[in-house]
């Protein structure tokens, strides 16, 4: 019996054929290993000593900075890039200026000063991953700790500084008009509080790899990686070559959420020696190495201030951000302005202000992570929603109502610089409600406040928006369509997959555009020697900004089609006709012809061309239902419903699947997961995944997904992004059920990830006065 495989991708990754970095055959080959500053997270370097490492049978070299010193270093990369056309997520970049990264760059190796634990102070090469092991671990390094500041609070005093005569706050932003202190004094109510959002780790399956093959005057990477087009563009300025040189092929890669996306330091060394040595190299990080140094997500400290009138209407909202930005200014610099841009959420507030300090710390670099600042808008205003409905004494889902902004406000602009597409927030929220069963559960919460003996039982509701595709700058995409005279149509695309299911969904438009079966159509991309220019994936972009392309460029195919039928046949374009991947004349259908046959007659058929789309904003209501066991400090989750909009869907089950996936992520961040530092600045971190808690299938809760359309005006597809909006609004809901489960007069008490010692001690916090 043959299988039925839901996904094209599905037979190659689950019978074990998938083709990994760490998969690759090439003759020669050296692995690399790096030799971390694992134990001081802060000092000076002050020797480093490679010589016994050397003399390790199976070793071929070991270096330090001082041994490599034409070396560039990463931010190198980004000076040489100024000629050269924008990189994605362009208005971040030019919040990573070079004012910010001058004095502040980013070694490939240690020089002088280590900025936090596991950066890297030297690299062994091996014949194997085993020998480069051996010589790891022969070489030594002395390293003068200084005082280490682990949160954005403590190092934004100057006390330390990580980069001398430099503060260590990289970036002051801010959104909308300062509130007047009027407007909170004659409020009829007035809610504030503390946030601190958890510094989380991506932790895909297939942590970051890179192999870099020399080739004659070429060099070919291979790395599982969410933009080869950048990163191609970078290793060349790094090298000094021209574009031309550099190969960047992504083959299957295991998850990304957002950590693949730049080039590290171990991207730098790994390339440069390869091009030094002539010889091939290999790195592939294994799981303690990247729960060490790893890019981090979220990372916030948030002080929020919301006021309202007597009949629950916003007047008012205030957030200040201090983010944690890790040991040096990159792309996460500039990422904690998605938070104060997206701080309005779904509501009219009329006024809205949002500050930033981005702020350096002694810990590996915060860079985008599933959700990418929009998650910390919706927890910081939602937290404050729960807090004002109490206050005024209205139901959270109506105080909600009373403010989403109106369907016939759109396209809105926010307060704080965005325009909403399109939405409508109050149908979202209701077909949350209903399929939660919000009556029968705000019923069973009454009874159980009734009963001394029953578990306390919470209600949480959130509400968010967020944004999808990008910055301006970075919403288009390139691409192109050939038709074969053996009629299969080959899709390009400057995308690359990392999990998304390209493979099924590309295609998939792309006959449906051309009334074609899906059989005849083939996807290539992550090959930027196949598709010379492209973005990546990242942003939620692929359906919104790379889809739009395709159906873009396959209609492109269809017109040059019918110009040719025209031309062979003498007849008038209007007279010719497209239909199931055909062109025939429209009146009689004496002329007809499958466009592979049609390439026979009039010679190779490709069009390419580049698409650009507008920003878009998916949006949605999260619902979950908490049972708080006060006595143990745990939290069980009874009930959890999503409903998310995305615009037009392209394929119901992988949304449905994303939708599923990043809820159980949003569930990580509320309940399990954050990065425990020492006193030192190193992370407690040495037991793996027994020190970082991710949820297991165990700790899945019945999460029921569901969604509502509103199509974008922004796309030709209507589609909007889909792959996050469980790491946006689940947290909340999650905490905010729990807040409402103990209802403790100090609601900051909460402080995710509510972990049994959290929730233990504000079950025996003072509770509000209505529960006394």
């Amino acid at each position: 019996m043959t299988h039925q495989w839901t996904r094209r991708e599905d037979e190659r990754l689950l019978t074990g054929k998938g083709r990994y970095v760490a998969d690759i055959e090439v003759p020669d080959c050296l692995d690399a290993v790096f030799v971390r500053s694992r134990s001081v997270a802060h000092g000076l370097l002050r020797s480093v000593d490679c010589r016994a490492a050397r003399e390790v049978p199976g070793v071929v070299g070991a270096w330090s900075a001082a041994d490599l010193t034409d070396m560039p270093s990463c931010a190198h990369a980004a000076a040489e890039l100024q000629d050269l056309p924008p990189v994605p997520h362009t208005v971040l970049a030019e919040l990573s200026s070079d004012e910010v990264v001058a004095g502040r760059e980013w070694p490939a190796l240690v020089k002088e000063r280590v900025r936090y634990a596991g950066e890297a102070v030297a690299v062994v090469l091996g014949e194997d991953r085993y020998r480069a092991e051996d010589g790891a671990a022969e070489v030594t390094f002395h390293v003068d700790p200084l005082p280490a500041m682990v949160t954005p609070s403590a190092a934004a005093s100057d006390e330390t500084l990580l980069f001398e005569g430099l503060s260590n706050i990289a970036l002051r932003g801010e959104t909308g008009t300062p509130v007047e202190d009027e407007v909170w004094q004659e409020a009829a109510a007035v809610v504030e509080g503390r946030y601190r959002q958890n510094l989380l780790m991506p932790t895909p399956m297939e942590c970051r790899t890179i192999l870099a093959v020399p080739e004659e005057d070429r060099l070919t990477i291979w790395s599982g990686h969410q933009m080869p087009h950048r990163l191609r563009r970078e290793m060349a300025a790094l090298l000094g070559w021209s574009q031309d040189q550099i190969r960047v092929v992504v083959p299957d890669t295991g998850g990304a959420f957002g950590g693949k996306s730049a080039s590290f330091p171990e991207f730098v060394v790994v390339a440069f020696l390869a091009v030094k040595l002539r010889r091939p190299v290999r790195w592939i990080e294994d799981r303690l190495e990247s729960m060490l140094v790893a890019t981090r997500g979220r990372g916030q400290d948030q002080r929020a201030r919301l006021a309202a009138d007597a009949d629950g209407r916003l007047l008012a909202y205030e957030l200040h951000i201090d983010a944690d930005v890790g040991a040096y200014p990159h792309l996460g610099v500039g990422l904690p302005m998605q938070t104060a841009w997206m701080a309005t959420g779904a509501y009219r507030t009329p006024q809205v202000h949002s500050t930033v300090r981005s702020v350096l710390t002694n810990t590996m670099i915060t860079y985008p992570y599933r959700g990418a600042g929009r998650p910390e808008a919706v927890i910081a205003l939602e937290r404050c929603m729960d807090m004002m409905a109490r206050k005024l004494g209205i139901d959270p889902a109506e105080l909600r109502r009373r403010n989403f902004i109106p369907p016939g406000a759109f396209p809105y602009p926010t307060p704080t610089g965005r325009t909403y597409d399109s939405g409508e927030y109050a149908r979202a929220l209701d077909l949350a409600l209903e399929t939660v069963e919000y009556g029968a559960w705000r019923a069973e919460q009454a009874r159980r406040r009734n009963d001394p003996t029953a578990k306390p039982l919470g209600i949480g509701l959130s509400c968010y928006v967020e944004r999808s595709g990008g910055e301006p700058g970075g919403l288009h995409e390139f691409g192109s369509i050939e038709v074969g005279t053996d009629g299969v149509i080959t899709a390009r695309c400057g995308a690359a997959s990392s999990g998304q299911s390209h493979e099924t969904v590309f295609p998939a438009l792309v006959a449906k555009t051309l009334g074609v079966d899906e059989q005849r159509v083939r996807l290539i991309e992550g090959d930027t020697d196949q598709q010379p220019e492209g973005l990546g994936s990242f942003a939620s972009r692929t359906a919104q900004v790379a889809g739009a392309m395709l159906q873009h460029a396959s209609r492109l195919v269809i017109a040059e089609a019918r110009q040719r039928a025209a031309t062979l046949w003498d007849l008038p374009l209007a007279e010719v006709e497209w239909a199931d991947g055909t062109v025939h004349a429209a009146h009689d259908g004496s002329a007809a012809m499958d466009v592979s046959e049609l390439v026979k007659a009039t010679g190779p058929l490709r069009v390419e061309d580049r698409f650009e789309t507008g920003m878009a904003f998916p949006f949605g209501s999260h619902v979950a239902v908490a049972e708080v066991d006060p006595e143990l400090g745990t939290v069980e989750l009874l009930k959890v419903v999503t409903v998310d909009d995305c615009g037009v869907v392209l394929d119901p089950a992988i949304v449905r699947a994303q939708a599923f996936g990043s809820a159980i992520q949003g569930i990580g961040q509320a309940l399990y997961e954050a990065i425990p530092y020492a006193d030192d600045g190193t992370p407690l971190l040495a037991n793996g995944l027994l020190d970082y808690l991710l949820p297991t299938y165990t700790e899945v809760p019945p999460i029921e997904v569901k969604d509502t359309c509103t199509p974008s005006p922004s796309s030709p597809l209507g589609a909007k992004g889909a792959g996050e909006s469980g790491c946006i609004g689940l947290p909340a809901a999650i905490v905010n059920a729990v807040v409402d489960a103990l209802r403790p007069a100090d609601a900051d008490l909460l402080q995710m990830p509510l972990t049994p010692d959290v929730v233990w001690r504000a079950a025996r916090a003072p509770k509000l006065e209505e529960d006394r």
